[in-house]
């Protein structure tokens, strides 16, 4: 089974479910924010990491409702591991990071807090909120911090209902690529 074969699969089993407190799929969800980063001429390994940046909710099961969630479903770390063993730290690396860049654009921009969706209003208090001084010099010194930053970007935006975007086979090929790269 090629990678692509496989993501594929994990998007057939759970990506049609609603996406976590939201109005739209887990796939329109992937899609839409793969389609904004395409849109801003995004390197390749960024636009399958914004493809794949919820991919840790696909291997590893959360409730459906976010109502349910006491904790933090750290979907970050989860599909940066099962990333990085297929397609490498460029693409793994954003992925780790799209949750802490939230945290850092609601410290850093406060117009960015405003445009959260609720259910991201609701996941930011369950992942600790705004980043404190110290945690933003770290997550500063980060490998890949800009990329989480236009990954994370991207994935806000990709939550619209009824946006028209590529398929999933429109990314075969690239997955395909990247993976033989890593």
């Amino acid at each position: 089974m090629s990678l692509a074969d496989e993501v594929f699969s994990l998007f057939d089993r759970r990506g049609s479910a609603v996406y976590f407190g939201e109005r739209i799929s887990m796939t329109e969800h992937a899609l839409q924010a793969a389609w904004f980063a395409q849109e801003e001429s995004a390197p390749p390994e960024l636009i399958i990491a914004a493809l794949l940046h919820d991919i840790g909710h696909l291997v590893e099961s959360v409730p459906d409702d976010i109502g349910d969630w006491t904790a933090d479903a750290r979907h970050e770390e989860t599909g940066a591991r099962w990333l990085e063993q297929r397609l490498g730290p460029e693409v793994a690396g954003p992925v780790r990071l799209h949750v802490p860049a939230k945290r850092y654009l609601c410290a850093t921009d406060h117009s960015y807090v405003a445009m959260l969706s609720q259910a991201s209003v609701v996941t930011l208090k369950l992942q600790g909120g705004p980043m404190s001084g110290s945690e933003l010099l770290q997550f500063e010194t980060e490998p890949y911090y800009r990329q989480a930053i236009r990954l994370r970007r991207w994935d806000d935006q990709g939550k619209v209902v009824g946006l028209k975007t590529p398929g999933l086979a429109e990314y075969r090929e690239l997955i395909e690529k990247l993976a033989l790269r890593a």
